[in-house]
Formats: structure tokens, sequence, C-alpha cells
């Protein structure tokens, strides 16, 4: 993610990608982003979700302080969306936003197939490997279903290594015959 982001030395690139990211959007949820949307004193986005469901996502200080940058440092504030087209009249739109996913991603050298929605899927990946849960995790990506969110329990080998099992963590507190010569 960081080599991605980084690639993009456009600061309204750098923003929609790290927005992306930070927040697991889809990409039309993206582009319907407000200002008002952001909520800095509870540390919060309202996202409308696919179906119109509304949901809150946590907002990460570091997105906010790059987006408050972003928006003093741009002309953004002629429109009521939080990332406009050129001409401030409407949203970017999803085809642009794929458009400068793509161009990034080629300059960081990034040779791994997918588009944009990848960065959802990362987001939702490093929760689950930072420990948060899959409730959670459901909630924060707007997934009617649970079964939607369990896509994201496969396991890389290297984060699988070191998990400690129940069993491991008492091992030590058992009297157990030894196996040794089994």
């Amino acid at each position: 993610m960081a080599k991605l982001i980084n690639s993009a030395d456009d600061l309204v690139a750098k923003t929609v990608l790290l927005t992306i990211y930070a927040l697991g959007l889809r990409v039309g949820e993206f582009v319907k982003l407000k200002a008002s949307d952001i909520d800095s004193k509870r540390m919060m986005v309202h996202i409308v979700g696919k179906g119109l469901k509304d949901r809150y996502v946590i907002m990460p200080q570091t997105l906010l302080e790059s987006l408050r940058y972003y928006w003093k440092n741009t002309p953004t504030r002629k429109s009521l969306w939080l990332f406009p087209s050129k001409d401030h009249t409407e949203h970017l739109s999803t085809h642009q936003v794929r458009r400068m996913f793509y161009h990034w991603k080629t300059v960081a050298g990034i040779q791994r197939k997918g588009g944009i929605h990848i960065l959802r899927h990362c987001y939702a990946t490093h929760l689950l490997e930072s420990g948060v849960d899959l409730r959670t995790i459901q909630l924060l990506l707007g997934h009617s279903l649970i079964s939607s969110t369990t896509i994201y329990t496969h396991l890389r080998q290297d984060y699988a290594e070191k998990i400690k099992t129940p069993l491991d963590m008492i091992a030590n507190k058992l009297d157990l015959p030894s196996i040794r010569g089994v």
C-alpha cells in the first residue's frame, strides 16, 4: 500500500488513494463523499453505501491531517463534493478514479493483477491481521451478510506461522504423557 500511495506525486491522486484505502471504500462510495460527511470531533466518516445503506467508519488521524492539507491546497471548497470534477459541478467519476489507480499502480511498478477494489480488500485484510474481529470488519465494510466478510479470512503464510493456538498457549501447564519416540 505504501509503495502505491507514495508513487502518486500529485496531491489529488495521493489523497484519493489514501482515502479509499484508509476507509475501505468502494469506488462508488468514495466519489460521493462530501466534506459534510466528515465528523472530525468523533473521528468518523459517514458513508452512503450500496443500496443507500448508511454507515460510519473510523477516521484515521493520518487521513484527517491529509484531507485538511488537501482541502487547503486545492480549489475543492468551491464544490459540494470532497473530490470534485475539474469544473466543480460534479464529483469525480468512478472511471476517472479507476484510471488514476491504474496509472499510479504502473508508476509504482506493481505487477500484481487487480483493480482499485484491491484497496478495500487490503483494508479488510490488514484489519483482520491486526486482530479486529470479523463482526467489526463487517460493519466497517457495510456488508449485510457475515459470509461476505469471511472472504478476508484467508491467511498469508508468514502471518499464519506467528499465530499461537489456544493449545500452544496452555501446553506448558498441561500434564501430558511424553509422545517422544512415537
